[in-house]
């Protein structure tokens, strides 16, 4: 077994190819933390968290390398455990936000430090039931664009190989959101899974209004239609708005994907490796949906969540976002809309000298 002789961070900041918006968003970047943990075998274990537009980043850099006293001089084979005891060890004073994502980050590396020196992908010591996952392009249609933008962005998805999308919506009338929505559509032909996303945008009543208004369209899911932590209205737009509902992207650790099932507030849950507080949460959270028979869908962190779904039965697809794609030296392989999970140790994945240095903050 090896043991963790350091870790260290890197603060990067990675441009997006153009300014993005949602109902509650306006990006430009997003900032990140990589997080590298070397072993007494010379392995290295990487993880990373983000924060649009680099929002407290320097916050997030200075928690990940406090937690590095709670993770050198451990096996890399105790990743369980460091979680533990960085879990522990939690400010509960502090911002759920920042000290999460950053054991996140270290837990991720510690899982990828493990398997790396065992020189097997990590999915395989989870226990792979999958080589490969279903997706949808979520890189696209944002809010901010114009009707004919978007049905040429969805094509341009189409020809890529993706057999699903996702588009914002969340205009202030119905009837705009039903334009967007029917644009893509129309763009993407019958057999191409279109999701929509309101981002939190809506209240109760006008996420009803929404639902029922898209249902003809053949829409695959409503995401978070309504406040992430209001559970009895994503309840109600489920039951009264004739649309699946996904959401559980928001909330922290396997408590608020357990409130998020416990509400009955979804059709699909969608946990987030960073909000979790990385794989040994986020397995959990899977396997207690898997109790009450919830798919999931893993959201962001597309890289990096191939790892849970490769070993997760009721994984139903991942998020497909190419944000983060610049800082890998591999990239993702994307298949007649399925992502082909890698056989390479590890999570697979490797941050790109090149890339740290060039978006270095």
């Amino acid at each position: 077994m090896a043991t963790i002789e350091r870790l260290r961070t890197t603060v990067v900041d990675v441009p997006l190819p153009r300014p993005i918006a949602t109902s509650i968003h306006a990006i430009r970047s997003v900032g990140c933390v990589l997080v590298d943990v070397t072993t007494s075998d010379g392995v290295v274990g990487q993880g990373f968290l983000f924060a649009i537009d680099g929002r407290r980043i320097r916050a997030f850099d200075e928690v990940v390398r406090d937690y590095a006293r709670l993770v050198e001089g451990r096996d890399t084979g105790d990743a369980e455990a460091v979680w533990a005891s960085v879990w522990t060890d939690l400010n509960p004073t502090g911002h759920a936000g920042i000290t999460v994502s950053a054991l996140a980050a270290v837990d991720v590396a510690v899982w990828d430090a493990h398997a790396r020196t065992l020189g097997v992908p990590l999915h395989s010591l989870f226990g792979t039931c999958r080589d490969r996952v279903s997706t949808y392009a979520s890189s696209g249609l944002w809010l901010s664009a114009d009707l004919e933008d978007l049905a040429a962005e969805a094509r341009g998805f189409v020809d890529a190989g993706f057999r699903a999308v996702k588009v914002r919506i969340g205009s202030p009338e119905v009837a705009d959101d039903v334009a967007r929505v029917r644009a893509v559509r129309e763009a993407v032909g019958p057999d191409v899974a279109v999701h929509t996303d309101a981002n939190q945008g809506f209240d109760v009543d006008h996420a009803v209004a929404v639902a029922l208004a898209l249902a003809p369209l053949d829409v695959a899911w409503l995401e978070e239609p309504v406040a992430y932590d209001d559970l009895a209205g994503h309840a109600r737009v489920r039951a009264e708005g004739g649309l699946p509902v996904a959401t559980g992207e928001t909330v922290f650790a396997r408590a608020g994907i357990g409130a998020v099932l416990d509400a009955d507030a979804c059709d699909v849950v969608m946990p987030d490796l960073q909000r979790l507080g990385g794989y040994t949460e986020m397995r959990r959270a899977c396997a207690a949906a898997a109790t009450v028979g919830m798919p999931v869908s893993t959201h962001f962190f597309t890289e990096h969540s191939l790892a849970v779904a490769a070993s997760t039965p009721g994984c139903a697809s991942v998020e497909h976002v190419d944000w983060f794609a610049p800082l890998f030296a591999e990239a993702m392989e994307l298949d007649d809309g399925e992502l082909v999970v890698p056989d390479r140790p590890g999570t697979g994945f490797t941050f790109d000298d090149d890339a740290r240095r060039r978006y270095s903050a």
